[in-house]
């Protein structure tokens, strides 16, 4: 972010982008003064985040990390040394694939296969495709980068059949679990029992500290835990993201069902403005792409013209896609969309194409 951009999301005032924004002293104010920290990740607020989400889940164990790119590869690894692959299938927009630096490669010695089509979901034909062997399968819910769409209930419960009855693992990629379980209407439990070991994330939707937890069987978790140590993430103290996810965790799980609700409701204004469009629609998840028709230059411009006229912060611009006047952006519905009813948003995004 640039001194121009970074300058004007401080002068502003509010946000209708997730959880909007949250500034220093209020991420400070979710931890509970009287927390009891941790040393050395072991015991204080840290186990007791743990033992909270691994029961939220439906694991018997979990472990705090500091990142999910530490978290994800690694756990990928334990799975893949107790077999004799080291291949991982995941969908072509993988998280491990696109942004961590080849690091599941270049640290763990693992394999990462895409499967299926870019731009749509993976199936259970597209796995019927992979004849080696599989270490794990990697799902991701929702799919972000289509998104946030989900594949229905009973496709999730096949495919993650397909590894099992290869001797394949199941991981899933929940950065945004909480967000998927609403879509589902089922409990994060309920979505976890299909997986081994499930990753979630804190700070996204959540709103928290950075950090994250992977919860699976107690031998895969200490094994991970041990490689929190090796990779450098076993950090003398590690109870401010834990303390501050356990105090912004149950208020945000509470609230799913009325983001997702109001991510339909915008969807729905939006009807009539077609300049804009909602993928998917209607949202499947509190999340949803917005598809702007205009020039990347103009929504910059119409973006700065908004944040400094209104003090609202929106995104400072917007992603290309294959059409020069055809623009992306990502909208997570938080608390901050939440306090926007959907006919302002609606205003709003329209003027972003003016």
């Amino acid at each position: 972010m640039d001194d121009d951009i970074s300058a004007r999301r401080a002068a502003c005032t509010d946000s209708l982008l997730g959880n909007g924004l949250v500034r220093p002293a209020e991420l400070l104010a979710s931890i509970d003064p009287d927390v009891l920290p941790d040393l050395y990740g072991e015991g204080g607020v840290v186990a007791e985040l743990e033992e909270h989400v691994a029961a939220l889940l439906g694991k018997p164990a979990a472990v705090f990390l500091p990142s999910g790119t530490m978290a994800q590869a690694a756990t990928l690894r334990v799975h893949a040394d107790q077999r004799t692959g080291r291949t991982i299938v995941w969908h072509p927009y993988s998280h491990l694939d696109r942004h961590e630096g080849q690091g599941y490669a270049r640290l763990h010695q693992l394999v990462g296969r895409p499967v299926g089509e870019l731009e749509r979901l993976l199936g259970l034909d597209d796995l019927a495709g992979v004849a080696e062997p599989v270490a794990a399968l990697l799902l991701e819910l929702p799919q972000r980068d289509l998104g946030g769409a989900l594949p229905p209930w009973d496709d999730l419960v096949a495919q993650t059949g397909w590894a099992r009855d290869r001797g394949a693992a199941v991981h899933l990629d929940g950065a945004r679990l909480w967000e998927a379980a609403a879509g589902y209407e089922r409990s994060p439990a309920e979505v976890a029992a299909l997986f081994d070991t499930v990753y979630v994330s804190f700070y996204k939707g959540v709103g928290a500290l950075p950090g994250c937890c992977v919860a699976g069987p107690a031998a895969e978790v200490a094994q991970l835990r041990e490689w929190r140590g090796r990779l450098g993430g076993t950090l003398f103290a590690l109870w401010p993201g834990a303390a501050s996810a356990l105090a912004l965790l149950g208020p945000a799980l509470a609230e799913m069902p009325a983001r997702l609700a109001h991510a339909r409701a915008i969807a729905a204004a939006l009807a009539g403005v077609p300049e804009v469009r909602v993928v998917p629609d209607p949202p499947q998840t509190p999340m949803m792409h917005l598809l702007f028709a205009t020039t990347a230059e103009r929504f910059r411009a119409n973006a700065k013209r908004i944040s400094e006229e209104t003090g609202l912060w929106v995104w400072p611009y917007a992603f290309a896609t294959g059409d020069p006047e055809v623009v992306r952006c990502e909208l997570s519905v938080g608390r901050a969309t939440l306090r926007q009813a959907p006919e302002t948003v609606r205003e709003i995004l329209a003027g972003l194409c003016a």
